[in-house]
């Protein structure tokens, strides 16, 4: 491969390039933390400097796509390569369909558009991504590719149909098998129909699935009993997959950053705005204290995270996209996981839905309301047992002189403005014992306190300090 890298690949990165570079149809099954972003932007890179493509169409879940055009293409993406990079928005101002139109130009740079997955549920979004496809000799790569699992969903029906109008199909996933190996058979089609050689997804089904009848308020209904000839899938996958962990990749940097973005419900948006302004009301023009500056943004912040004090006293709960981000992140995590919440009530309620969607004994808390009898056995259970798979708590309880190193992905639901305990938290995991590199995720809501917060510990501020000066309003 005759190609200058803007950023130095890892040695699993180049192998994944050297596997996959020049192939029409590819499969990154890299686990979070290991780079396949990177990957697959140097795949395209490739590809436009050999005059095999002029186009790109990145598929995302919310997620991520704002980290796609804000962080990873930037750092990643060669300078000498001239581009027009779009992302998709669903609320098309005239400003905004003029920088859409400007993908349909004629010129010799790349055009890269940006889309998340749901927009392919929507007649809107098929039919600028049909046109984008038409108009250009397209890499189509779909990232986090298990949001199209299920056959019958209207996107997974709308993107495999896209995807025969491409001329390169990618997919990337750290866990391409989340709940069982029929997941795969969506993610393959949209490569190729054929890669799996089967002709409906219900003879993959009858080949590598065990069905048994079972009788539901007097209907019967097939599901799945067990699994069978996954030696035969593992083999098939090889052909046009690569493969890697964590674990695999010793010349990682210790400790991986990652963000994941969500936005404000209507219903939260309405409060914060509310509240955003009463703060306001209360802070500009007197000599506050520091107290009362982070008393507001704690207001500001629990809004964010679903839930708010109302003027009685009572906490009223909000719909909120966090929890459902949350849930995605768990479904491509592979191994043990930390979770830390900033709030109680936050700890609940991510403790439920562990609960119903891996099992009761999926999940130990270390938390304010934890009994002081129960916290050594509720780390032992996460150190020892293989039943346990996520520890939930708080940095206020957890973040200190505790070891939790069978994790090595630790998720940050909500952070505190407390830089101590974040650097302490991150340590749980990040300490001798740990022979593993650590992902830490952090999920930000955007245009709100919680891009400040995240920001500022990132950067080592003390939170204080910094919105008791003139950066007040920027923050709030």
């Amino acid at each position: 491969m005759n190609y200058k890298f803007k950023t130095k690949p890892y040695k699993h990165q180049l192998t994944a390039l050297e596997k996959s570079w020049n192939k029409e149809t590819y499969a990154y099954f890299m686990e979070m933390g290991t780079g396949k972003t990177k990957v697959l932007i140097d795949n395209l890179a490739m590809l436009y400097d050999k005059g095999k493509v002029d186009g790109a169409l990145i598929i995302a879940p919310k997620g991520v796509i704002k980290t796609w055009y804000e962080q990873e293409l930037p750092t990643h993406l060669p300078n000498h390569i001239e581009n027009k990079t779009v992302l998709w928005q669903s609320n098309i101002t005239k400003s905004q369909q003029e920088i859409l139109d400007s993908l349909f130009e004629t010129e010799t740079s790349l055009h890269i558009l940006i889309m998340n997955v749901e927009a392919f549920s929507t007649d809107k979004g098929v039919k600028f991504a049909t046109k984008f496809l038409n108009s250009h000799r397209t890499l189509m790569a779909i990232d986090e590719s298990t949001t199209i699992k299920t056959p019958a969903a209207k996107r997974t029906k709308n993107i495999i149909k896209l995807g025969k109008d491409s001329k390169y199909r990618r997919i990337m996933t750290g866990s391409p098998v989340t709940k069982n190996p029929l997941d795969l058979y969506s993610q393959c089609e949209f490569l190729d129909p054929w890669l799996l050689n089967f002709a409906s997804y219900y003879a993959f089904r009858n080949r590598y699935a065990e069905m048994r009848t079972m009788h539901l308020r007097g209907r019967s209904i097939q599901v799945v009993h067990a699994f069978q000839n996954l030696s035969e899938l593992s083999e098939k996958l090889q052909s046009f997959s690569y493969r890697v962990l964590k674990e695999d990749c010793l010349d990682l940097p210790p400790k991986n950053f990652i963000k994941r973005h969500i936005v404000l419900t209507p219903d939260q948006k309405k409060v914060y705005e509310q509240m955003k302004k009463e703060a306001m009301a209360t802070l500009n023009g007197k000599v506050t204290s520091t107290m009362t500056v982070l008393t507001q943004l704690m207001r500001l912040h629990q809004i964010t995270c679903g839930h708010f004090t109302a003027d009685d006293g009572s906490v009223q709960l909000i719909d909120s996209n966090r929890i459902k981000e949350l849930m995605n992140i768990l479904e491509e995590t592979e191994g043990k996981a930390i979770i830390w919440a900033n709030y109680q009530r936050d700890v609940n309620q991510i403790i439920k839905h562990i609960v119903k969607n891996y099992g009761e004994g999926s999940v130990v808390d270390y938390y304010g309301l934890t009994p002081q009898e129960e916290r050594q056995d509720n780390i032992r259970k996460f150190q020892n047992g293989d039943e346990c798979r996520f520890l939930v708590g708080t940095t206020q309880t957890g973040g200190y002189g505790i070891t939790l190193t069978k994790a090595n992905t630790v998720i940050y639901y909500s952070n505190g403005y407390d830089l101590e305990k974040r650097l302490q938290s991150e340590d749980r995991a990040h300490r001798i014992g740990q022979n593993k590199n650590v992902t830490y995720i952090d999920i930000i809501c955007e245009k709100t306190v919680d891009e400040k917060i995240v920001k500022a510990l990132r950067n080592k501020i003390n939170i204080a300090s910094e919105v008791l000066g003139e950066d007040l309003k920027q923050w709030i």
